[in-house]
C-alpha cells in the first residue's frame, strides 16, 4: 500500500467516524489520529482528551498541550484515578487492562458531556498484534475506535505519514506510562510512579549536560534492584558517568543495587 493510499484510507475513516474525542497521550501514535480527524473532520469537530494521573511522566502534558495547541483543538485533561482500581495496583500481568478501563471510562464521560459521542484510540496495527496488551480489550469492551488499526497503519506508517505531515511526533520514542517500568507483582504506588519519574528525568538532564543525545531510556523498579537501560551505545559511557548513580540515589533508590544496561522494548513483559 503506498503511503498516499494509507493516507486516504486513514482520512476516509476518520471522516466516516463523524465528531470524535480523541484519547491523546502525546505520543506519535494517537498524535496521527488527532492530527488525521483535524484534517478530515476540521479543528471544531475534534476535541483531545489527555488523562492525568500519576502514571503521566511531568514532561508528557506540556508537550501533548502545544501539539493540540498547533492544531487548533480544544484540549482537555481530566484526572484519572487508576490507583483506585485494584486490579491496577495489584500489577499483574492485566494491569494495562485495569488502566485503560479507567481512562476509557473517564475520557467517555467527558467526551460525551462536550457532545462527543464517539471516542478513538491511537492503536496499530501492530500493538493488535503484541501478546502483551491486555488494554485493547477494554477499547473493545466500550466500543472505541481504532482508525489506525482499521486502515492497517503500523508503528512505521505511523512515523511515515506524521513525518510527510510535518508532525513533531514522527521521530518521537514510545514513552508507555510509568507503571510499566514497575515489575510485575510489586504493588503499583504514588511513590514508586513520583521516583521513576524523578530518576529518569534526572538521568536525562545529566545526559544532556555531558552532551549525549538519548532515544531510549528507562528505570526499572525491580524491587530489591534497580536498572536503569539506555540506547545500547550509551551504556559504558553512562555506567562510568560519576553523577549517574548519585541521581539514582536521590531519586528514591537509595542503596539499592543498581545496574545499567542496553534498553530493550517490553522487557518486563518477558521476565520472570
Amino acid at each position: 500500500m503506498t503511503e498516499a493510499t494509507q493516507e486516504q484510507r486513514l482520512l476516509d475513516r476518520m471522516g466516516a467516524i463523524g465528531p470524535v474525542a480523541v484519547a491523546y497521550s502525546g505520543g506519535a501514535d494517537s498524535a496521527l489520529v488527532l492530527a488525521a480527524a483535524v484534517r478530515a473532520l476540521g479543528a471544531k469537530r475534534v476535541v483531545a482528551v489527555t488523562a492525568v494521573s500519576e502514571s503521566l511522566a511531568a514532561e508528557e502534558l506540556p508537550r501533548a498541550r502545544r501539539l493540540a495547541e498547533q492544531l487548533g483543538v480544544v484540549h482537555l485533561t481530566p484526572r484519572t484515578e487508576e490507583l483506585a482500581r485494584p486490579g491496577y495496583r495489584a500489577n499483574g500481568r492485566d494491569r494495562c487492562y485495569f488502566c485503560k478501563s479507567e481512562v476509557l471510562d473517564t475520557i467517555t464521560a467527558l467526551a460525551g458531556e462536550h457532545g462527543y459521542d464517539q471516542v478513538a484510540t491511537g492503536t496499530n496495527a501492530d500493538d493488535a498484534r503484541d501478546p502483551h496488551r491486555p488494554g485493547i480489550r477494554a477499547g473493545r469492551e466500550r466500543g472505541i475506535h481504532t482508525p489506525l488499526l482499521d486502515t492497517g497503519l503500523d508503528k512505521a506508517a505511523v512515523r511515515r505519514l506524521s513525518r510527510a505531515w510535518s508532525l513533531s511526533t514522527w521521530d518521537k520514542p514510545a514513552t508507555p506510562c510509568l507503571a510499566s517500568r514497575i515489575r510485575y507483582g510489586i504493588e503499583v504506588t504514588p511513590y514508586r510512579l513520583a521516583r521513576v519519574d524523578r530518576a529518569e528525568t534526572a538521568v536525562r538532564a545529566l545526559l544532556a549536560d555531558a552532551g549525549l543525545t538519548v532515544t531510549d531510556l528507562r528505570v526499572r523498579d525491580l524491587g530489591d534492584t534497580v536498572r536503569l537501560e539506555i540506547d545500547p551505545p550509551l551504556v559504558d559511557r553512562v555506567a562510568a558517568h560519576p553523577e549517574i548513580s548519585r541521581a539514582l540515589s536521590a531519586a528514591g533508590y537509595g542503596d539499592l543495587p543498581q545496574h545499567v544496561e542496553p534498553f530493550r522494548s517490553g522487557r518486563l513483559n518477558v521476565e520472570p
